[in-house]
């Protein structure tokens, strides 16, 4: 499953998973990484990070996911982490409603400190513990809708719908990198085509110059 971290790549995608202590961003993380689930997992100190390779279409995206720690004492550590990502993962345990009202402070502050195009899943975590549930899905579901996030329920215990919340998460980033690379080259395009050299009538001795235009470079290797 995991490849090569020297393998040549096309983009370097950087996503956060954020959200409270125990609600098992951890284990999400290395089940999508590695296929493992720890039954020993501590609380993660500061921030810890893992890897994998995507294939998305013709394109070879290496994710980068840092798992942030969800204590209050590492806030002051953890937000610089989202600076530069691209996507996050949002986690809350559905057996401790606790986790659950306290999304809206995550999300401030992840709005108030990450790009403003950012992809963000919503996932309920624990699924394979319905008979404690204390969050319905329905209103995960309705948070996601309000707050026009992505949406689903996982269990890193019993590797359910794990897979499928990060690949969600990166083929949308993906599928908005395309398009701003797109309208960055047609608005280059455009600015060229309208920018020309003024006819000079026979006679005149002013010269007119061209403006200068910036031409959009193409995203090199692993840099987005």
């Amino acid at each position: 499953m995991a490849d090569s971290f020297d393998e040549e790549c096309d983009y370097l995608f950087k996503a956060v998973m954020i959200g409270d202590s125990a609600v098992g961003k951890s284990n999400l993380l290395w089940r999508f990484a590695k296929d493992e689930f720890r039954l020993d997992s501590k609380p993660t100190i500061g921030v810890e990070f893992a890897y994998r390779n995507i294939r998305v279409g013709d394109k070879l995206i290496k994710a980068q996911i840092w798992d942030t720690a969800g204590q209050e004492r590492f806030r002051a550590i953890t937000s610089s982490y989202y600076r530069g990502a691209l996507g996050a993962l949002l986690v809350y345990d559905i057996t401790r409603r606790s986790t659950f009202n306290n999304l809206q402070k995550w999300l401030q502050e992840l709005r108030s400190l990450a790009d403003s195009h950012m992809v963000i899943v919503l996932i309920g975590n624990k699924s394979d513990l319905g008979h404690m549930r204390e969050v319905g899905e329905e209103e995960g579901r309705k948070l996601a809708e309000q707050e026009d996030l992505y949406f689903m329920e996982t269990s890193a215990l019993q590797n359910v719908n794990v897979e499928d919340a990060f690949l969600r998460m990166i083929t949308q980033i993906h599928r908005i990198n395309t398009q701003r690379n797109l309208e960055a080259k047609i608005k280059d395009t455009t600015t060229s085509t309208t920018t020309q050299t003024t006819t000079i009538p026979r006679g005149s001795q002013v010269l007119l110059s061209i403006d200068e235009v910036s031409a959009t470079k193409s995203a090199s290797c692993c840099h987005y």
